[in-house]
């Protein structure tokens, strides 16, 4: 039986900074083209929880900004 889960890093070794990059703007599906978040994930992003903030991080597998944000 394979378990996908298994082959993600796990959700500790993702940071719960935001994605955001200021390029705020949503497609037709409500997901931003800076980010990747939805809609629903940028209006929640400062009441969620951390390990609810590494979850978005590790779906859009974002891992931090570098130097240069």
């Amino acid at each position: 039986m394979s378990d996908h889960s298994a082959s993600q890093p796990p959700l500790h070794a993702f940071p719960t900074t935001s994605p955001c990059i200021k390029v705020c703007q949503l497609d037709l599906h409500d997901r931003c083209h800076g980010c990747g978040r939805t809609r629903h994930e940028v209006a929640r992003w400062s009441t969620m929880t951390a390990d609810e903030r590494r979850a978005v991080n590790r779906r859009l597998n974002f891992r931090g900004h570098g130097d240069n944000r």
